[in-house]
């Protein structure tokens, strides 16, 4: 971390020189407090190495992390926050994914598929740190571990509050604790500032779903984005605390008759271009009422993480107060 010191030239009587420049290095200690807090706390973590606790137990890591791999998008999203580029990613070989994650084109290996990411490929690149995900990546920890030190965490099957604690196991692990714990901080104002500007009737219901070509995947409350909507005020239309999707038909979509729709859609066809020539589609509330959305697929069912969540709850606070 650079610290930039800024001194004055003033010209006058030696006593005057000595006092200002006294004075403006008090100045400067004071400014830099945090800073320096903050290099004493990555110090002495590296000097007495750090237990790090996962999904598969406990990994030590005894330096700060220079390169790092990433097998899941989430991660990405947490290394972003916290100002780091990572070797290394599992992309699913889209570049143009990453770089929208991101905000801008960004310099690293594609390590092939999350689901199947390259093991030659992530020895090749001699990392330091491998981040891989409890539910595509457990079969494979030892084998991970035995190229670098790694750590497993909830990433594809996360709830928005485990997404969260796994941004704070990032932050211990890439010795950033301190600077996690403020960005940290920052989103969950954000979230609550997002929440007070909400200007929608209390009662209105809202259904996330995945659509594709063959099924409409409704998502409940206790799903990554369910959680979230619920954190900015908003009702989910299906509250289940033990399953996060329901897959559904028209008929059983009808049941439910929620006030708003966001459908994330595949490419291509969709069943749901087949519901809407028929009247029970055209007799939903979101329906007649021209409250059907289609929001990111990218965004709302791959990305997560903090960066992404602010993301997906402003986007739906602009479109829910029609801005």
């Amino acid at each position: 971390m650079r610290v930039f010191n800024k001194v004055r030239k003033l010209s006058g009587t030696t006593v005057i020189l000595l006092l200002t420049i006294m004075l403006a290095l008090t100045g400067c200690n004071a400014s830099q407090k945090n800073t320096e807090a903050e290099k004493k706390e990555q110090t002495t973590a590296e000097a007495k190495g750090r237990t790090i606790t996962h999904e598969m137990g406990e990994t030590e890591l005894k330096n700060t992390p220079q390169k790092i791999v990433t097998l899941e998008l989430s991660f990405v999203d947490a290394l972003n926050a916290l100002g780091i580029t990572p070797v290394g990613i599992a992309d699913d070989n889209k570049p143009e994914m990453i770089a929208k994650l991101v905000g801008s084109e960004i310099e690293y290996t594609s390590l092939g598929t999350r689901e199947q990411p390259s093991l030659e490929l992530i020895s090749s690149l001699q990392p330091d740190l491998i981040i891989a995900d409890a539910e595509r990546h457990s079969g494979i920890y030892e084998d991970l571990k035995k190229i670098a030190p790694t750590i497993v965490l909830k990433s594809r099957e996360s709830t928005y509050e485990e997404n969260l604690d796994s941004f704070k196991t990032i932050a211990e692990a890439a010795n950033l604790k301190a600077a996690g714990e403020k960005r940290l901080s920052q989103h969950k104002k954000t979230i609550e500032e997002l929440k007070s500007s909400l200007s929608v009737d209390e009662q209105m219901t809202i259904l996330p779903a995945v659509v594709r070509d063959t099924s409409f995947q409704a998502h409940t409350s206790s799903s990554y984005d369910g959680e979230l909507l619920k954190h900015i005020g908003l009702q989910v239309a299906i509250e289940d605390q033990t399953q996060p999707y329901a897959e559904m038909n028209l008929e059983q979509l009808v049941e439910i008759d929620p006030d708003v729709l966001l459908l994330a859609n595949n490419e291509g066809k969709l069943l749901t271009d087949e519901w809407k020539e028929n009247p029970l589609w055209k007799n939903l509330k979101a329906v007649k009422n021209n409250q059907v959305y289609s929001i990111d697929r990218d965004l709302w069912t791959r990305f997560r993480g903090v960066e992404s969540a602010e993301i997906m709850a402003k986007d739906t606070l602009n479109m829910l107060n029609g801005k």
